[in-house]
């Protein structure tokens, strides 16, 4: 028999009860009317099956069924027989045990009611060797493909199945869940499976008289606008949905939706806020006074994500808002240093009809540096692929905070020969060098003088972007029945990018005198002394470190969903329009 049968696990389990070994089962340990040394009194035997300490308390957590049946092996030991073992368990509960085949054996457990099989590799369901009186059956992250072989002889009295997390989703499998093969069923578990067509699958589901109780999320179709409104419209008899209760105030909200249902496409809509962006160190502060008139720098900011990646077909709209929900929750850092590809506020889409991932980068606008900067900047995504869309919030979200550096010199002209030239440049004259005095020298020419400056224009250098920091957003929550994401993204204390190179230099630095010491340089005091210096300005720099704020930045994600029939129709009114 193969070890990763149900059967095979199930032996072992009931071997590891100890039905006939010490404390349990006939023995010489066992007190009779007769006092012999060595024996035990029945409590004492009892308290040793389910004290913490003793080393005879047995792993029961697979079924409620175990421990009872320890005690009457303590008990009434002559009741216990192999079939009688088998037949006194009524529920079963074998989770993360790697099992892959349902075999025959399992028929022996004939009055089994409850069979959890949940976190195993089981990729098919024989009908055939389920007990007939099971009335609970929950298969939850396996490895199902198809539901052909459960429908061929289901339970008659099913009244709970468990499917959820198992790679179902085609058509086929929501025809194998009807009326006509689960007249009983009064609760249905298919969340996180694969089902786009929500219309097929809530057909099939019509049908099942008895049905109360559905849980669909993290299906790709519950991402879409129309739900969970068209699911709560299509089965009336239904009472709770993904664990939440249905009002009868939601119903009324939602009553009419069914009529639109050859309007309603399944597509999603995707709403990104940016909001304020705080603690950015001020790129001017590190600049020398006496730094010369030009180049002019100039810094500007910005947030950059990629949008949704694996779309076939994606629509973009943007606007302002004026104030921004506080976020909550904080996410881990990642300092990314890269190339800044072409940035583009459109997302650009392609159809493709084989699965490619296309990229495609969403940056706010460009802002000058403030202490709070505000970029307010709202993106809509309509999504149309949603299996897709379901791997992409799996994956989660990359937001990035970029800067701009912009050069900005005098141009050149008849009037102003070099404009980056000093006025007190020597010049060969007559093969001899003299200094060419400043002849600017009345107020008149200096009122000329910038009078032609501002009339100058500046040409500007190609722009310099970097990545100052990175973090990964988490979106899964919006599998679940949540459908906003409010976080303060953290990217811990930045540098200016003079201190930086002021670090890398004094890092170098160092690098070469421990190079030099290394080679056999001898060391003096003057050079200890200077060594405690540095050691001290370390210390100073790394507390200014920590009196620093670090830089956040405000995000929201959200699925828009219709709040009821009226919202449903003006939605698909101007879509039709557009």
């Amino acid at each position: 028999m193969s070890s990763n049968t149900l059967s095979a696990v199930l032996k072992k389990l009931i071997h590891r009860l100890c039905l006939d070994d010490f404390p349990c089962g006939y023995g010489s340990w066992r007190a009779t009317n007769t006092k012999v040394a060595e024996t035990e009194e029945t409590d004492v035997l009892l308290d040793m099956l389910s004290c913490c300490q003793s080393p005879w308390r047995g792993d029961a957590s697979w079924s409620p069924q175990a421990s009872a049946l320890r005690e009457m092996a303590v008990l009434t030991p002559e009741r216990l027989r192999t079939d009688s073992v088998y037949r006194y368990f009524t529920t079963l509960r074998i989770v993360d045990k790697k099992v892959s085949i349902i075999d025959d054996g399992l028929l022996r457990f004939s009055k089994l009611e409850e069979l959890v099989l949940s976190a195993n590799k089981i990729s098919q369901i024989p009908a055939e060797n389920l007990p007939s009186t099971l009335k609970i059956l929950e298969l939850c992250a396996n490895e199902v493909s198809a539901l052909n072989g459960l429908t061929s002889r289901p339970p008659p009295h099913l009244l709970y199945l468990g499917l959820g997390s198992n790679r179902l989703g085609s058509h086929e499998d929501a025809s194998h869940l009807t009326g006509r093969h689960w007249p009983q069923l009064v609760c249905l578990g298919l969340s996180d499976c694969e089902f786009q067509d929500q219309r097929a699958l809530l057909t099939a589901l019509s049908t099942l008289p008895c049905l109360r109780t559905l849980v669909l999320e993290g299906n790709p179709f519950t991402l879409a606008s129309c739900y969970p409104g068209f699911t709560v419209d299509s089965l009336p008899q239904l009472s709770c949905l993904d664990a939440l209760w249905i009002s009868s105030e939601e119903r009324r909200r939602y009553r009419g939706l069914t009529d639109m249902r050859d309007l309603i496409e399944e597509r999603a809509s995707a709403i990104v806020i940016v909001g304020r962006m705080r603690g950015i160190p001020d790129p001017m502060m590190s600049v020398d006074e006496n730094a010369p008139e030009f180049p002019i720098i100039t810094y500007s900011y910005y947030i950059s994500y990629d949008s949704f990646s694996h779309q076939s077909a994606v629509t973009l709209t943007s606007h302002s808002e004026p104030t921004f929900v506080k976020a909550s929750a904080a996410n881990v850092t990642e300092n990314i240093s890269s190339e800044k590809d072409a940035h583009d506020p459109m997302v650009h889409t392609e159809e493709t009809c084989c699965d490619m991932a296309h990229v495609s980068r969403h940056s706010t606008s460009k802002l000058p540096w403030a202490e709070c900067v505000d970029f307010s900047d709202t993106q809509t995504h309509a999504v149309g692929d949603l299996s897709r869309f379901k791997r992409f919030l799996k994956q989660g979200l990359h937001v990035r905070i970029e800067e701009e550096k912009v050069l900005s010199w005098l141009a050149a002209s008849e009037d102003v020969p070099a404009a980056k030239a000093n006025p007190g440049v020597k010049e060969k004259k007559g093969g001899k060098g003299k200094e060419t005095p400043n002849k600017a020298g009345s107020n008149k020419d200096k009122s000329k003088d910038k009078k032609k400056k501002s009339a100058q224009e500046l040409v500007q250098d190609a722009p310099v972007t970097r990545v100052l920091a990175s973090v990964h957003v988490p979106l899964q929550n919006l599998l679940k029945t949540g459908q906003t994401i409010d976080v303060l993204c953290e990217f811990g204390v930045l540098h200016t990018e003079s201190e930086d190179l002021g670090k890398k230099t004094k890092e170098d630095k160092n690098k070469d005198e421990k190079e030099t010491k290394q080679r056999g340089g001898s060391s003096t005091r003057p050079k200890n002394s200077a060594a405690s210096k540095g050691k001290g300005k370390g210390r100073k720099e790394s507390e200014t470190d920590d009196q620093q704020e670090p830089v956040t930045v405000e995000l929201r994600v959200e699925l828009d969903k219709w709040q009821s029939a009226s919202e449903a129709r003006k939605a698909l009114t101007s879509h039709q329009n557009s």
